[in-house]
This record gives C-alpha cells, sequence and structure tokens, in this order.
C-alpha cells in the first residue's frame, strides 16, 4: 500500500525538515486494481498527522453492516462505482463524487451496488492506545 509518493522509497524524505505538501496517491488508479478486494486498499501513514483517512473498496453486492460511530465525524467520498447508504429512516442511493457526511453518533452503514464501492474516508486522528491505572 505504500508509494513513492507517500513516503516509500523515492517519496518525501522529511528528516526533521518543514513538511512538504506533495501527492499522496491516485484514487483513481486505487480503484481501478481493487474492483474484487474488500477493506482498506490505502492508509494515510504521514507522521505527525492530525488525521487518518483510508481508501476502502467493497466488492459488488458486499456490505459494510450497519453501526454506530460514537466519537468521529467521518467524511466519505465515492471515488469509483455505486452503492447505499443504509440509514435508519431510508437507504439514500450514493456514486462517483457524492460526498457523505456520517455525523458521530449517527447509525450507518453501505451496501456495495453491482460495480463495487470504493471511497476514501477522513476523519480526525484516533488517539493511540493508553495503558491506565487499575480502577477498583
Amino acid at each position: 500500500m505504500v508509494s513513492a509518493a507517500n513516503g516509500g522509497p523515492g517519496g518525501p524524505d522529511h528528516s526533521g525538515s518543514a513538511p512538504v505538501a506533495h501527492v499522496l496517491c491516485d484514487t483513481a488508479a486505487l480503484a481501478a486494481i481493487s474492483p474484487g478486494r474488500s477493506g482498506a486498499v490505502w492508509r494515510l501513514a504521514e507522521s505527525g498527522r492530525q488525521l487518518d483517512a483510508n481508501v476502502v473498496s467493497v466488492p459488488p453486492g458486499a456490505r459494510v453492516e450497519t453501526h454506530v460511530e460514537p466519537e468521529l465525524d467521518v467524511l466519505l467520498l465515492v471515488v469509483a462505482g455505486d452503492g447505499t447508504l443504509l440509514r435508519p429512516d431510508e437507504p439514500l442511493p450514493i456514486g462517483e463524487g457524492s460526498l457523505v457526511w456520517l455525523p458521530h453518533g449517527a447509525t450507518r452503514g453501505l451496501a456495495a451496488g453491482g460495480r463495487g464501492l470504493a471511497y476514501l474516508t477522513v476523519h480526525t486522528r484516533r488517539p493511540g492506545m493508553r495503558i491506565g491505572g487499575v480502577r477498583g
């Protein structure tokens, strides 16, 4: 999943210097090579980042089951294919170019259409796991 553009061989070398803006990946190319794959096909891995981002591929007819994200607002951009945003009130068709707001606390799920579904998600970075004291 690492390419030259996101810090792999030949990618930016920050070695203590100021951050540099750069291209991370080509989402159209990712979508073209992953139509049958399921799960994350790219992840933001930049050090010092404040955001998390993923490109996720869902094969035709597959689903991301309905769930609630209690803590994070998520922005989702469909980069390839089509599908349905599953909501408690009514399903909502989505396709290439659909920009979807998933507020924290909202029930949501996804069902890929006949062409599959590839989408980019962006949200604030989750804090790392911390070991806390024992409560009693």
